[in-house]
């Protein structure tokens, strides 16, 4: 089958960016959910150059070398740790700028942090792997190939539950690298970060041995965690780190990390550190320095005081700029990535780059029928499915309520009345006739509490599951820790249930970290909570749901009675991606479940034909390591199914007996989907919608 895109043309998330060091015109990006891209008009037009080359589409890391730009390494899966990062396959390898490319390898290490290339020699490069996000691994830490990537040496190991995720070359004598390793670890309900395996290290004979110099006179004390690290090429000795510790901030070594002095403890330069935590030398001025955090941060008293740059977009993961003109760069964001020639005062559109990292998915009743979704940091988006205008174009978009953390829901007796979810159990009702959008949260308080769940009223997952009956479509119903019904469009609400979730302590206790808090995402939503749910669309009042700590429940009666009906083979905090009622029969349902962040990464697709009582695995012939994440049946064949998971989109033409891989799909996360008139139409975190 042929796939189109659909669009939006609105750039996602970058973490990894180079530029070619004498072809003015010429980038590369590296998208988490898309691949990587290029251009050759300084970011006027941006094309695919992985498709077909890449197994994964999750990019973490991009480096060019200096001495031979037609060499580039990739590394996949970003170190970006959060819940939704999907992890790569190691790293890739091309000697013609792009056009082609070769598997190199690594492919446990999973989530990379940095690579970087010797100056003077292309088959000479670093990998900063920081391994599996949710477990140990030993495939893990700093790697070195001096052989263009036939073959790897890992030189600096910290053990297994702490990897690499910054180096820097001086590039003034190469044989002095400096790197940083991270201890963490990303569970369900939390992200801890730092331990004994933290730490910054020198080497001074090319990566062969190595010494900490995070215990040097005047670093940071304590449990360390995420540092990023960049040695000055235009004075010898200096280095910069910025570091994530009790006393965290912006430390600088004016003799190769012999010691330090913290120039700058100001919170906003290290905040959130798993997430940002990104430092970068000027080429020519020493006393300039890059930060690189939700804002875009440039010193140039050496670190003493920052202002903030313009840009397109915030949360800044990556910058690159060029060693011979300072005033030409790239910046990677979580909008896309831009392009400067004159140092940030203006930059090049982010509105051209189809890499839209969406979540759930909703269609309407109009025609041509319109695609509803929420963007990751850009909140949500309707589109229509076609256009007169032989394409769909950027005027034809609208924002429809809720925020980047939705799912959204139509009417279709009227189809200007959407409602949209947001983070923390935000709600709202926007009708596009007049633009206006309406609170209708369950409970008018904040819900996200640093306090943990137990000091809240309701929990609310990140993208609060939101859905209208199918047998009346005045009836909303919302899911946190239990569920709720609405007849007035959420003017009131009252609960249908009880608890439906495990109340597992750990969840509900307040966010730990050892230095920064997250769970997931500082605490702007909740675990413990209702995750997904369905109507059956054969009868009224059968309503299935599935918690993120892995219960599933089920009532026949509209919610008077519900039924644990959790499959037997589900382990706690089994994450319920999605439950799909056949559409041809009340008692028969399919549900999708993942367990990556306990470092499991078998799909798990599951149907039961008997309301629950008994479940069976339908999985063969999905890969064994690409999570599911999303199962529908078709609406008029019994038994066609179809399933995207973390790298594409499976049909079955027997109930689930075999899966058959769809091509002419990117390899790409497919986070939902819909059978609509015929179309099968995808949602995917990091290229946009297709049909």
């Amino acid at each position: 089958m042929e796939f189109r895109h659909m669009g939006p043309y609105r750039g996602g998330r970058v973490v990894a960016v180079t530029g070619h060091p004498t072809e003015r015109h010429v980038y590369w990006f590296g998208s988490t959910g898309g691949g990587v891209w290029k251009t050759e008009d300084a970011g006027d037009n941006w094309e695919n150059v992985s498709d077909g080359f890449f197994k994964r589409a999750s990019v973490g890391a991009i480096a060019i070398a200096p001495s031979d730009p037609n060499v580039l390494y990739v590394g996949m899966g970003e170190a970006t740790i959060r819940n939704t990062a999907s992890h790569g396959d190691g790293v890739y390898r091309s000697t013609d700028g792009g056009a082609t490319w070769t598997h190199l390898g690594l492919a446990e290490t999973q989530h990379v942090g940095k690579i970087r290339v010797h100056p003077r020699d292309p088959d000479t490069a670093f990998v900063a792997a920081l391994g599996h996000a949710s477990g140990p691994n030993p495939e893990r830490g700093l790697f070195r190939t001096r052989d263009g990537g036939t073959t790897w040496k890992k030189v600096l190991d910290r053990g297994v539950r702490a990897g690499a995720v910054d180096v820097s070359i001086d590039l003034t004598n190469p044989r002095i690298v400096y790197a940083s390793v991270w201890e963490t670890q990303r569970a369900p309900w939390v992200l801890t970060s730092g331990g004994p395996g933290s730490g910054l290290f020198r080497s001074d004979d090319g990566g062969d041995t190595w010494t900490e110099i995070s215990r040097s006179r005047g670093f940071a004390a304590g449990v360390l965690g995420k540092i990023g690290v960049a040695v000055s090429p235009a004075r010898t000795g200096r280095v910069w780190a910025i570091v994530e510790a009790e006393e965290g901030g912006l430390y600088r070594s004016e003799d190769g990390g012999g010691s330090w002095t913290r120039v700058n403890g100001d919170e906003p330069l290290w905040r959130r550190s798993f997430y940002y935590q990104h430092v970068v030398a000027d080429p020519v001025d020493a006393d300039t320095v890059w930060v690189l955090n939700t804002d875009f941060y440039r010193s140039t008293d050496g670190g003493r005081t920052f202002g903030r740059v313009a840009m397109q977009h915030g949360d800044v993961h990556d910058l690159w700029i060029d060693a011979l003109d300072t005033r030409r760069m790239i910046l990677g964001t979580d909008g896309g990535a831009a392009v400067t020639f004159n140092g940030g005062t203006s930059w090049s559109r982010i509105d051209n780059q189809p890499t839209a990292e969406l979540y759930h998915l909703a269609t309407d009743t109009r025609t041509p029928y319109h695609v509803y979704a929420a963007q990751q940091d850009c909140g949500t988006i309707e589109l229509p499915s076609r256009s007169i205008l032989g394409a769909i174009t950027t005027g034809e978009q609208t924002e429809v309520g809720g925020g980047e953390g939705a799912q959204i829901a139509v009417r279709p007796d009227d189809p200007n009345i959407v409602f949209a979810s947001d983070i923390g159990g935000f709600l709202s009702r926007f009708d596009m006739r007049t633009g206006q959008a309406r609170n209708i949260e369950v409970w008018p308080e904040p819900q996200a509490s640093q306090a943990g769940g137990r000091a809240t009223k309701h929990r609310f997952t990140w993208c609060t599951p939101l859905a209208l009956s199918p047998h009346d479509p005045g009836v909303l119903y919302v899911g946190g820790e239990r569920m709720f019904r609405s007849d007035d469009e959420g003017s009131s609400w009252r609960a249908i249930s009880p608890d439906l979730t495990r109340r597992d302590p750990r969840g509900m206790a307040p966010s730990t970290g050892r230095i920064t808090r997250d769970r997931p995402t500082e605490d702007r939503d909740q675990v413990c909570t209702i995750f997904a749910f369905a109507e059956s669309p054969v009868r009224e009042g059968v309503i299935w749901t599935g918690s993120d700590d892995g219960f599933v429940h089920l009532t026949r009666d509209g919610g008077k009675t519900w039924k644990n009906v959790t499959p037997k083979s589900f382990a706690a905090w089994t994450l319920v991606t999605t439950i799909e009622p056949s559409p041809h029969d009340a008692a028969t349902a399919y549900l999708t479940a993942t367990r990556y962040l306990l470092d499991d990464f078998r799909p798990i697709v599951l149907r039961t034909n008997d309301w629950g009582r008994t479940w069976s695995p339908i999985t063969a012939g999905i890969d064994s390591s690409e999570p599911a994440r999303v199962v529908r049946e078709d609406p008029e064949r019994r038994g066609l199914l179809f399933c995207g998971t973390e790298a594409g989109a499976y049909v079955s033409f027997d109930d689930g007996g075999e899966w058959h891989r769809f091509r002419g799909l990117p390899a790409v996360p497919v986070h939902d989907m819909q059978v609509k008139e015929g179309d099968l139409v995808l949602a995917t975190h990091g290229r946009g919608f297709w049909a």
